[in-house]
């Protein structure tokens, strides 16, 4: 069953895990640090830049922002961590939020952790894929920005964050560029391939 990422509409949002829709599809969560480009990534997907709100000022996003894919799965945009900036009070109820949604016991497909090319993983990235692989979450890493670099500086990045990321052995790594429109289609194929079986039960 193919899925139309162009048909992806604003849900709503969730300030806590009670208030998120019900978990009768697929829910596909987009994490990673402030400014990483989630909502660049969820409108480059969906081929609507209008869709999800961009913010100039990162760490804005504090709630759980949702998107219907579709009909079929929702797209879970959770808050950034990591914003400098944001003040100690703002950062534990980002970090709240995040940890509850977690550890509610909702139900969902897939995680997709984004981490910007440029910059080496920040200690919250390396505690979040720590925890992924400790509690058996299924993530796809998605590197952001690669625009911005070639294709050697690339290759030598991602080699430098096996280095310091604990991948699984089958951990499908994906570098995209929001902007220029690179990878999308690829990301697309794996996340529809990845659902197939829960898409047609």
């Amino acid at each position: 069953m193919s899925i139309q990422f162009r048909k992806t509409t604003f849900w709503g949002v969730a300030s806590d895990v009670s208030s998120c829709p019900p978990s009768d599809r697929p829910e596909i969560v987009f994490s990673g640090k402030s400014n990483v480009g989630k909502s660049s990534l969820i409108n480059a997907l969906a081929d609507n830049k209008k869709l999800a709100r961009v913010s100039a000022t990162p760490g804005k996003t504090r709630v759980v922002v949702y998107f219907n894919v579709d009909d079929k799965l929702y797209f879970a945009d959770l808050p950034g961590y990591g914003y400098a900036k944001a003040a100690k009070d703002v950062k534990e109820k980002f970090n709240k939020l995040c940890d509850q949604y977690f550890v509610s016991g909702r139900k969902f497909s897939l995680v997709l952790h984004l981490l910007d090319v440029r910059h080496a993983p920040s200690s919250d990235d390396i505690r979040m894929l720590d925890y992924m692989n400790r509690s058996g979450i299924p993530y796809f890493l998605v590197f952001t920005k690669c625009d911005k670099l070639s294709k050697a500086q690339i290759r030598k990045q991602l080699n430098e964050f096996s280095k310091i990321l604990d991948f699984h052995e089958d951990a499908r790594i994906f570098a995209v560029s929001s902007e220029k429109k690179v990878g999308l289609d690829d990301l697309r194929a794996a996340i529809e391939e990845y659902l197939s079986d829960e898409l047609d039960s």
